[in-house]
């Protein structure tokens, strides 16, 4: 499948795709219901608006969509469902338009330009917005893109389309953040305790990390080897981020650096220490305990059972006691 990036091709329309949680909900259900623990994917049809070269996706629903494993060139995809089911969005919300449809890919495939074309029917320029339902690193689960004309140089050959990746993000409007928050609330587990879920997202994010700089180091080897064009956009970019790192040789970072980690190897070495003290004391317990219940098994006590009688052990002797004045205590 053919890709080229937004920024070497002129006149572009589509400047970038704005995701909702909600069109994220909708197609994650979509994509549990249909294709869960399988290899096939879903498609859909995305709602929203498009102003200015910012395409605001909004809403979404599910289209019938069946294709081939052997041969990608026979697909299926019900457009009199579609038809119908957007007349009905319609009435509900006149304001919302077909801008594009969606995929659970996680990647471009090769029929995927002809789905494309079929959309070209419904909206003038649709975006194809591809959701990974089922990420394994940290990041937007979501690429989008759009298909141009692409002209050869050598006029012998016929022009072809290919898809323009652009940026996406998520954003969502104050009253979409609180039903979210909402959401996240009630899903979440009260089992796994703060320290545990904040050492599990710096260790995604740590991840996360090292995966962007593992394809950017990458890319530069590409570009060096002369595989890839050179991009003067990203190698700006890479630039900003560099000159946003700060500089580690300072003596005053390095002492804060090594004043917080003693900080927190105390408070680790406290709370180890504290639970040893505590483990170590519930075992003389359960052995006290287990001690002095094998001797009265041993010496079984004759006590009228008329007499109410409590019995206290320490580590060093056991008493049992009435509580009668004139039986007083007796001591073992």
């Amino acid at each position: 499948m053919d890709v080229v990036k937004a920024a070497q091709l002129s006149g572009r329309t589509v400047e970038r795709v704005v995701v909702h949680p909600l069109v994220l909900l909708s197609i994650v259900d979509h994509y549990n219901r249909v294709a869960r623990d399988t290899r096939k994917r879903v498609v859909g049809v995305l709602l929203g608006t498009s102003s200015r070269g910012s395409v605001d996706v909004t809403n979404s629903y599910a289209v019938p969509f069946e294709e081939d494993d052997k041969d990608p060139r026979i697909w299926f995809l019900d457009h009199n469902y579609h038809e119908s089911m957007f007349s009905m969005f319609k009435r509900i919300n006149a304001k919302e338009h077909v801008v594009g449809w969606y995929s659970t890919g996680p990647k471009l495939r090769e029929n995927d330009l002809d789905v494309h074309a079929l959309f070209n029917s419904y909206v003038p320029n649709p975006v194809l917005v591809i959701i990974d339902a089922q990420p394994k690193e940290l990041g937007i689960p979501t690429k989008a893109y759009y298909a141009v004309e692409e002209v050869k140089e050598n006029a012998t050959q016929k022009s072809q389309k290919v898809f323009v990746h652009v940026p996406s993000e998520i954003a969502a409007h104050e009253v979409e953040e609180i039903g979210v928050e909402h959401l996240l609330r009630d899903v979440k587990d009260t089992t796994i305790s703060t320290l545990a879920t904040e050492v599990t997202s710096k260790l995604a994010a740590l991840k996360g990390l090292d995966a962007k700089l593992r394809e950017i180091r990458s890319y530069l080897d590409l570009v060096i080897e002369g595989k890839l064009p050179l991009n003067h956009e990203i190698l700006y970019h890479l630039q900003d981020v560099f000159n946003l790192l700060p500089n580690l040789n300072v003596n005053e970072l390095i002492k804060a650096f090594a004043v917080k980690t003693n900080d927190m190897m105390l408070v680790i070495y406290l709370s180890s220490l504290i639970r040893s003290v505590i483990a170590l004391h519930n075992l003389i317990n359960n052995k006290v305990g287990c001690f002095c219940l094998l001797l009265l098994a041993v010496c079984p006590l004759r006590i009228p059972t008329s007499l109410l009688i409590d019995i206290f052990f320490d580590t060093n002797h056991w008493i049992w006691y009435v509580p009668d004045a004139k039986q007083g205590a007796r001591e073992g």
